[in-house]
């Protein structure tokens, strides 16, 4: 992943407003900038937010809004707007999103894009608000039925939450897919500072010459899921792992902390590498060399950084005989684990700490666990 470095500033330049912000009102706003024309959603707690703020800001622009009458209404509202071209957008928490997984499954098949927001809640079942990262499975396995992918975004800061609901629908358009923005209770509640975009976001330019938007003269279109002629499903299927292929050549996104010198390296996303980075800078403060890898996108997963860094860790245990290591931090019993040991593939251990919904980790516990390894 580059990072850019800032312009300089000269004396004509103003800076950038700054306004304090909720993380559930700052994914609003980033897809009021994107574009986006239709919003449907349910309410749900811990995401309320989202439906009541657009309720109020998508009429003020002449946009579409409406509450549905169940997730299932709503998602299926989401296709309607997706098939005619337009940029649309639902959300929900955790049981929510698992009632509009059909309709995701129709997304995918009919190559439809659209952004689709889960700010998670603890469970399983209705479980409680708290925030939880318990859906990682669910997003980055599809979720549905069928052979499909989602892109999957997550966020670990409210500018984030603007931010990467920007991306999720230039993403959606730039490759007909659903993009999941992957968030959580905590951070749909935090208040921040949020530098939004001065400047009208312009979405990327891609001809929608798919989108039924009526035949007027033209031949029809055709856009649909059900291939029941012979060879014609998997014809389709293997069409869609193409394009699979190139978002996880073209799209993996993360960042890293310190990773140069380091011995314990923490793999950690969302609200967990928020509360990590501060673990990290803490052991760092007392002697511990630690790292950090966020994933920015959860699918496709940053597994080439994550080997690399395995490699590197190796060569150190082998020529120092001394001990390197993963250390995974999730809000779950661990769900992307198995993705870091697939991607460390045995070279170096790969500890685990985690807390299942109704529990948040701490940088305390996250502390211990890194004095237990080093011991």
């Amino acid at each position: 992943m580059k990072r850019t470095q800032r312009a300089k500033r000269t004396k004509r330049t103003k800076p950038a407003q700054r306004i304090l912000m909720k993380g559930n009102v700052a994914i609003c706003e980033g897809a009021i900038t994107a574009g986006c024309q239709a919003y449907y959603g349910y309410p749900i707690t811990p995401q309320n937010e989202i439906p009541a703020y657009l309720a109020k800001r998508m009429v003020e622009l002449g946009r579409v809004f409406l509450q549905a009458e169940s997730e299932l209404a709503a998602i299926n509202m989401v296709f309607g707007s997706a098939v005619a071209g337009a940029r649309a957008m639902t959300s929900s928490s955790s049981p929510g999103i698992s009632l509009k997984q059909e309709g995701i499954s129709y997304l995918a098949g009919c190559e439809l894009p659209a952004v689709i927001v889960n700010v998670q809640r603890g469970g399983p079942g209705l479980g409680n608000i708290s925030g939880s990262q318990g859906d990682y499975f669910q997003a980055t396995r599809g979720g549905g039925h069928g052979d499909y992918k989602n892109i999957v975004l997550t966020p670990y800061s409210v500018q984030e939450m603007y931010d990467l609901t920007i991306l999720a629908f230039d993403l959606a358009d730039k490759y007909r897919n659903p993009v999941i923005v992957l968030a959580d209770g905590v951070l749909g509640q935090m208040l921040e500072p949020v530098t939004p975009s001065t400047i009208s976001h312009q979405p990327i330019a891609i001809s929608k010459d798919w989108a039924l938007d009526g035949c007027k003269g033209r031949e029809p279109r055709k856009i649909r899921s059900l291939l029941m002629a012979e060879g014609a499903l998997e014809e389709h299927n293997w069409k869609l792992n193409e394009k699979y292929s190139k978002i996880k050549k073209n799209e993996v996104r993360y960042e890293t902390y310190n990773l140069m010198d380091a011995e314990i390296v923490l793999v950690a996303f969302g609200i967990a590498a928020r509360v990590g980075k501060g673990a990290m800078n803490i052991a760092r403060g007392k002697g511990y060399k630690v790292g950090l890898i966020r994933p920015i996108t959860l699918w496709p997963f940053p597994e080439k950084i994550i080997s690399d860094t395995a490699e590197r860790l190796h060569s150190i245990t082998q020529s120092l005989n001394h001990l390197t290591t993963f250390l995974v931090v999730e809000m779950n019993l661990g769900q992307m684990l198995e993705d870091v040991k697939l991607a460390v593939s045995g070279k170096v251990p790969v500890e685990f700490y985690g807390r299942p919904g109704g529990g948040l980790v701490t940088q305390e516990e996250i502390l211990e666990k890194i004095k237990q390894i080093s011991k």
